[in-house]
């Protein structure tokens, strides 16, 4: 029993399996393209937001040096991704990874693990999204029907329509190709890192250098004491950590972390990758490097600009402008948000189809879903199912019903990935290794450290819901993936 539940799939059979002509995705994709994921993807409200939660209640001006802490943490589950993503350039990321090293129940259970991520991830992205819309709208005089809207905070039942037909617009999009995604998403990249570096360039200039003094406060100032409501912590997390000092900035990394979230999905891409063992590296680290340096120029300006006990912990960029009497720039911020989130929208989709793909083409989920479009050579039919149910899931269900899954996944696949690098160092010493996490054992053991200590910083009621996902999932696994899959039917044909 125990050999069949940790029988591990060949790296070189999932490279063989990448050249099937109905299951083979088309190579299109360079290292700029998937470096314009990485930041298309980690690079949303975060940067616009975040920023004035932890500086007002954790870190004060040190918010800088919590985004540093957090990229560090990041880089070590990074150069993880990006050995296996160039030795094993296979679509599924951490659930391929998985497979190779750990074995089927681990890979299944991992890979159940990303489907319900990056599906909340991507109705929850939605419904912001639909909420910047809507509020841009309003400014304008144009007002959405209380039926039609996003629900949150509201009596009104209805249908966020915006939500959904965002979902179903990028869903039609990553049908047609990841060539016109890549240039989509690069089109709509260029703007949003425009509007960031112009908030940088232009907050420069507004800086008081007295406002970072004290840089590392020691203790929270009384005018800052509302801002433990702050809703987006409590939507995270389900509560709001405020202790300052030096512990402070570790607090704050455990929150400006979530703002990372999403250079794995880059790793997802691996097989419609070109040069993937040159490329997927570069595409990585390179995404993950920038955006940590965009998020810290963002947060030395704005706590530059306004002592960070009077910051807004909703618009903290957007209301630092008005305080110092630049009020246009609060509507140019709101639009680069917007603009922003269609990005991290698309790639968390296409995050998502790829896993189920590579899952369903091992057998673990219906081998129908595993067929390539004959034109496109995009894995049309899962795209086109979970892009229709994640439409439903972000038009009906409330923005705080969705994202109380998103974090403790991204985490879990962070350790994941980090012990398969270490067990495939030993099982497998043999495989070329075009890129090479440098100082094994340290990186991956600090990088399995790292995700567990931020794991811990979430709460009970997170890692109970994460435990029923993980129950449902064992339980499919062996009423279905355990017998349907394709190294079980080999076994079976075997004298």
């Amino acid at each position: 029993m125990s050999s069949t539940l940790f029988r591990t799939k060949k790296v070189e059979q999932s490279i063989l399996d990448t050249e099937e002509p109905e299951h083979a995705l088309k190579k299109s994709l360079s290292a700029l393209d998937l470096t314009v994921f990485g930041v298309g993807v980690i690079i949303g409200t975060g940067i616009f937001v975040l920023t004035g939660t932890v500086a007002k209640n954790n870190a004060g001006p040190a918010t800088a040096l919590a985004f540093v802490a957090a990229g560090v943490a990041c880089a070590l589950a990074a150069l993880c991704y990006a050995e296996f993503a160039s030795t094993v350039p296979v679509a599924g990321s951490a659930y391929t990874f998985s497979y190779a090293s750990l074995g089927e129940l681990p890979a299944w259970i991992i890979g159940w693990d990303l489907v319900l991520e990056f599906a909340l991830g991507t109705a929850v992205v939605a419904v912001g999204w639909s909420g910047y819309i809507q509020s841009l709208m309003d400014n304008a005089g144009w007002a959405m029907p209380a039926a039609l809207g996003s629900r949150e905070g509201s009596d009104v039942f209805g249908f966020d329509i915006l939500a959904a037909a965002l979902v179903l617009v990028l869903t039609g999009i990553l049908v047609l190709g990841m060539k016109l995604s890549a240039r989509i998403t690069s089109l709509v990249v260029a703007i949003k890192v425009t509007v960031v570096l112009v908030v940088i360039i232009a907050g420069a200039f507004l800086i008081k250098g007295e406002n970072y003094d004290p840089f590392i406060p020691k203790e929270q100032p009384v005018e800052a004491g509302a801002s433990l409501d702050s809703p987006l912590i409590q939507l995270m997390f389900g509560w709001a950590p405020s202790n300052f000092g030096v512990m402070g900035i570790f607090t704050a990394a455990s929150v400006v972390f979530f703002a990372f979230i999403g250079f794995d999905v880059v790793a997802t891409a691996a097989e419609e990758t070109r040069n993937p063992q040159r490329d997927m590296p570069r595409g990585i680290l390179g995404s993950l490097l920038i955006c940590t340096a965009l998020y810290v120029a963002v947060s030395i300006v704005v706590t530059g600009m306004q002592h960070y006990s009077r910051l807004s912990v909703d618009a903290p960029l957007a209301d630092a402008f008005k305080a110092t009497g630049h009020p246009w720039y609060a509507g140019f911020i709101s639009f680069g948000a917007a603009v922003g989130l269609t990005t991290v929208c698309m790639i968390l989709l296409l995050g998502q189809t790829r896993v189920f793909f590579a899952m369903s083409r091992d057998g673990l989920l219906p081998r129908f879903f595993s067929r390539v479009h004959p034109r496109f050579r995009t894995p049309h039919r899962p795209t086109i199912l979970l892009g229709v149910v994640i439409a439903v899931l972000a038009g009906f269900t409330p923005l705080t019903e969705l994202a109380a899954l998103v974090n403790i996944g991204t985490l879990f696949a962070f350790v994941v990935v980090a012990i398969g690098v270490l067990v495939l160092r030993r099982t497998r010493p043999d495989l070329h290794r075009a890129f090479r996490t440098p100082w094994v054992p340290v990186i991956p053991i600090l990088s399995v450290c790292a995700s567990l200590w931020l794991m811990i910083n979430l709460p009970a009621e997170t890692w109970v819901r994460f435990g029923i996902w993980m129950a449902a999932g064992f339980f499919v696994y062996f009423l279905y993936g355990r017998t349907h899959s394709r190294l079980a039917r080999s076994e079976q044909t075997q004298p």
